[in-house]
């Protein structure tokens, strides 16, 4: 038998981590993730090793003699499965297997292991599928190497390449199918996000570093009853929910996927539907752990993947949550113009949601215009879309059959609706007398 043929177990439960110090750095707190990251897979640490290293080893990532060191540590530790804090190409992988002759996970299997076991949602299943294919894509000749070797003459060829095409043309296939199932599972979504469209539902967006208190706080403001747990990624899947903010009214809030240093690129693909939600968003509540040491980082790499996914322009809310476990009381800071930008809270204990709502209507209050809108005797449809859209403050009879409405209402709105009855789209600081001048078409 091949020496690159070797039971792999189902799930390494025994696990040797690697972790390698290059010179542009790989701070302490990164390692500590690590660590996190295989618990959240259900795997046990029995050995750690650290090296440092100019850069990667081409054919093992580490080195000959850091290879017998991982050998000798799976000897000791009964290890099963060989876990590196870092991005192994295919050939490394490979040649790490047969080296080790173990099952050899990079950092990206790792978070997409993780995600395929928290997946809950068909669409969320789906994702998190799409994005381990493409991963395997590149590594489907790991588990052909005996076929890999053809012999020369005609009719002594052996059938390495023809199961290889074979195993990447079913491959393929399946991620055709899934994207295909994800587009239509992505129409629906955006039939969804018409209808708030249309009920021009403010829509605010959780979004941070996983493990932030994201999900706990997303229960404690709606009661959802999402699941919430202290481990990196305890939900996957976006949830809606309605929220009632004073002065604003109804607004949809949204938790979405937490993120992490270096996210693996096939998972942002996969998860672009879901990221969608933080790009159309028009505020995005940036969820804190104020009592990580690494919080300073952590908002940096959570402003990174909202740069990748194309949401660096939605305006930002800072929540900085779980004051319970540091010396901080709940707070709101704002800046020079006065618009609140910080919120000190404790999602767990509940103290300073008050103030966070406040701040958020107080956000995207800024945004609406006030006034009177002088409407017409015939524009009875107009004034119901109005009401419809829950902006209406209060309302005056004119003498001439017509009405003012006090509108509270985004600029974009008023000019959208006024526009389709060929209104002027004005509005004043309380109802006039000379009504017929005031609601006349606009030229």
């Amino acid at each position: 038998m091949s020496s690159a043929l070797f039971e792999r177990p189902r799930s390494g439960e025994r696990a040797v981590l690697v972790h390698v110090n290059f010179p542009e750095g790989a701070s302490s707190e990164d390692l500590d993730e690590f660590r996190e990251l295989v618990r959240s897979a259900g795997a046990t640490p029995v050995a750690v090793l650290t090296a440092s290293r100019q850069q990667p080893d081409p054919r093992s990532f580490i080195g000959r003699g850091k290879v017998d060191e991982v050998r000798a540590a799976l000897a000791a530790h009964d290890g099963e499965v060989v876990l590196f804090n870092h991005s192994l190409s295919p050939g490394q992988e490979r040649n790490l297997e047969r080296l080790l002759k173990c099952r050899v996970l990079d950092r990206t299997g790792l978070i997409l292991d993780i995600f395929a076991q928290r997946a809950r949602s068909f669409e969320g299943k789906l994702q998190v599928e799409l994005a381990q294919l493409r991963h395997l894509s590149t590594r489907l000749v790991r588990g052909w190497t005996h076929l890999e070797r053809q012999k020369g003459g005609i009719g002594l060829r052996g059938p390495g390449e023809t199961q290889l095409e074979t195993d990447r043309r079913l491959l393929n296939q399946r991620i055709r199918q899934l994207n295909r199932r994800l587009a239509k599972v992505d129409r629906q979504r955006q039939q969804g996000r018409r209808a708030r469209t249309r009920a021009r539902l403010p829509a605010l967006s959780l979004v941070g570093y996983t493990n932030a208190g994201k999900s706990t706080l997303f229960n404690r403001l709606t009661g959802a009853g999402v699941y919430a747990a202290d481990q990196l990624f305890a939900t996957l899947d976006a949830t809606h929910r309605r929220l009632e903010l004073p002065r604003v009214g109804d607004a949809v809030l949204v938790d979405t996927v937490g993120f992490i240093r270096h996210l693996p690129h096939d998972l942002v693909a996969a998860f672009r539907a879901t990221l969608q939600e933080t790009r159309e968003a028009d505020l995005l509540l940036h969820v804190v752990d104020a009592s990580d040491p690494a919080r300073r980082a952590r908002i940096e790499q959570v402003n990174q993947v909202l740069r990748e996914v194309g949401a660096a322009d939605r305006p930002q809310l800072v929540v900085f949550n779980k004051t319970d476990l540091i010396d901080e009381r709940p707070r709101v800071e704002r800046d020079a113009e006065g618009r609140p930008w910080r919120v000190w809270l404790s999602a767990a204990s509940g103290d300073g949601i008050e103030l966070l709502l406040q701040a958020v209507a107080d956000r995207l209050h800024e945004r609406l215009v006030n006034g009177w809108l002088p409407l017409p005797p015939g524009a009875g449809r107009l004034r119901g879309q109005f009401y419809a859209l829950g902006c209406v403050l209060g309302e005056a009879t004119d003498a001439d059959g017509g009405c003012w409405l006090e509108l509270r209402i985004g600029p974009e709105d008023l000019a959208r609706l006024c526009g389709q009855a060929m209104l002027d789209d004005r509005l004043y600081p309380a109802p006039g007398a000379n009504f017929l001048a005031a609601a006349a078409p606009a030229p």
